[in-house]
């Protein structure tokens, strides 16, 4: 395959330009602005993401792993809202517009929007240092899309999925000499995370609150539990760990990462008591993993919880 550079619009004519089809759809990629038709009686929900090379993904990864990662982490945002995915814009900062580059990702990104139900719409491409940024659009209508704020005392608190398995993937990365047979399984959790989507739908009418989990579950149930000035009491063996991180990293280990690894992308969402009974009929496994307290902060097997406060970054470094 040729690696020779391409210009901007050759690069969105054949990489991108067919990739907007639908009704909802009325003008789409190759115009100054694409013209979108809203569902009526809905809200839409919004949201970007970006990933910088160094900062959000090793120098080197596959773009096709690229591609997932990006959509996979965006949508998720639109899960954790209870809405459905319409349309996304791309913008690509390249250092170099190659073929080489642009076949995988293109191709992966376009599968990986297929498969979630969304369209590319529009967006950006700029020369300069390796970073990607989707900003997705959804719609929910407005009395029942999920928040942050809303759990109550006695809520139960749920995640979907297994925890820690993305930090486990990244360190597979980080550390190529350690071999496992744990390794695709781990890696394909940090590289292509699967938003929960099904049970956003599903937890309308159902959860109190919710928040997905991309800073680790302590982190990002903090912020939820901020939003309703209430604390939570977490049992650390209800964590949900999946075979193949415990296999790897052992019980410990997989634990620490299930709660402050991040970018797991699951669900952590709050529900009443009464509701525990309808946990087994959502589309995707779910775990209670403790219960909303009148006392703020979290707790873990009844011990405070400090230092939970999620990747910042532009927190200053310590000298």
């Amino acid at each position: 395959m040729s690696t020779s550079s391409l210009g901007e619009f050759e690069l969105i004519r054949r990489y991108f330009a067919e990739a907007s089809t639908d009704a909802s759809v009325a003008l789409g990629i190759g115009d100054d602005c694409a013209l979108l038709i809203p569902a009526p009686d809905e809200a839409m929900a919004v949201s970007i993401d970006t990933l910088v090379e160094g900062t959000h993904f090793l120098s080197g990864t596959a773009p096709e792993h690229l591609a997932t990662r990006l959509l996979g982490a965006s949508v998720s945002d639109l899960a954790a809202m209870g809405a459905r995915p319409a349309w996304f814009t791309l913008a690509l900062t390249l250092p170099e517009a190659t073929e080489a580059w642009l076949e995988p990702f293109s191709t992966s990104l376009i599968a990986t929007a297929k498969a979630l139900n969304i369209r590319l719409v529009g967006g950006d491409t700029t020369r300069g240092p390796l970073s990607l940024s989707a900003q997705v659009h959804g719609f929910v209508p407005v009395d029942k899309a999920l928040r942050r704020q809303g759990a109550a005392v006695g809520d139960l608190v749920c995640v979907t999925g297994t925890l820690g398995d993305s930090r486990a993937g990244l360190e597979t990365l980080l550390n190529q000499d350690l071999q496992s047979a744990n390794v695709d399984y781990l890696q394909a959790r940090f590289n292509a995370p699967t938003p929960r989507l099904e049970t956003g739908l599903a937890l309308r009418g159902i959860a109190t609150a919710c928040v997905d989990i991309s800073d680790g579950v302590l982190a990002d149930l903090g912020h939820l539990l901020n939003n309703s000035a209430l604390g939570a009491e977490l049992n650390i063996d209800a964590l949900p760990l999946s075979p193949q991180l415990h296999a790897y990293a052992g019980l410990k280990q997989a634990q620490q990462w299930a709660l402050t690894g991040g970018e797991d992308f699951e669900l952590c969402f709050t529900c009443p008591a009464s509701m525990q009974d309808t946990l087994a009929a959502l589309p995707e496994p779910v775990s209670v993993i403790g219960q909303i307290s009148a006392v703020p902060g979290i707790r873990l097997d009844g011990q405070p919880v400090s230092g939970a406060g999620g990747y910042d970054h532009f927190a200053k470094e310590s000298s």
